[in-house]
């Protein structure tokens, strides 16, 4: 699944208001329907944060993100 394009374009960084990335899995996973390879979540570059994606839902919460490289 991927994050639609227009959702995307609207989504910024809660914190320093930059944009997002998404960010998937690398290598194969059995379960991704088609070879489609599940999103780990958007990553915000600038504030090295990773903001998770839980049943198909972008989670912007601050305190639910996660550091990148951590």
């Amino acid at each position: 699944m991927t994050v639609h394009k227009k959702l995307l374009e609207v989504l910024v960084c809660p914190v320093c208001k930059g944009p997002l990335v998404q960010v998937r899995r690398k290598g194969d996973v059995a379960d991704a329907p088609a070879g489609e390879v599940p999103l780990l979540g958007l990553d915000c570059t600038p504030c090295r944060l990773r903001y998770p994606i839980v049943d198909d839902i972008p989670v912007m919460l601050v305190d639910q993100a996660q550091r990148i490289g951590a």
